[in-house]
């Protein structure tokens, strides 16, 4: 009798922990939640070269997520600041360079073997993915964006106009 009560209230006692663990974990995720005010979060490790990209690239055009282009796109646009669409990039800093390449390279993706490096936004197989069923009556291009995407100058691509917003 006297073991059935203590593994009873053992079973009470962890069946009170994993209760209070799991209220715990859901507290903590509602409120990470509710604190978060980015569109996307990044690590903070990316986050001041996120900063330097937003601000050098933003300067003359809408800056890009770097989910659309492949890694090595954006390796070759950053290697060489002489010529970017031919246009000569000015007031390059290296370590800016750097912490921009490390955040490209962290939220970017590898082509396949054998797959042409796309320079050009309408020419990536992952901006193709990321808009299935979507037609563009011209090649698209970095200024397409803004078209469907009104957050696009404020680097928000989860936003949409109306037509598109409840889209298949």
């Amino acid at each position: 009798m006297f073991d059935y009560l203590r593994i009873t209230k053992f079973r009470w006692l962890l069946l009170l922990l994993f209760a209070i663990a799991l209220w715990s974990i859901g507290l903590g995720w509602g409120i990470a939640l509710a604190l978060d005010k980015s569109v996307d979060p990044i690590s903070s490790r990316y986050q001041t070269g996120q900063e330097l990209y937003l601000e050098n690239c933003s300067g003359c055009h809408i800056a890009l997520p770097p989910e659309v282009l492949p890694t090595e796109a954006w390796k070759k646009l950053l290697e060489k600041p002489e010529d970017h669409y031919g246009q000569v990039l000015t007031n390059t800093i290296r370590i800016s360079q750097l912490l921009i390449w490390d955040y490209l390279n962290a939220y970017s993706r590898p082509v396949t073997p054998n797959e042409a490096i796309p320079l050009y936004v309408g020419q990536s197989r992952y901006f193709k993915a990321l808009h299935p069923k979507v037609e563009f009556p011209e090649p698209a291009t970095h200024k397409t964006c803004i078209a469907c995407h009104p957050g696009a100058a404020d680097f928000n691509f989860r936003s949409l106009t109306p037509e598109w917003e409840n889209a298949p």
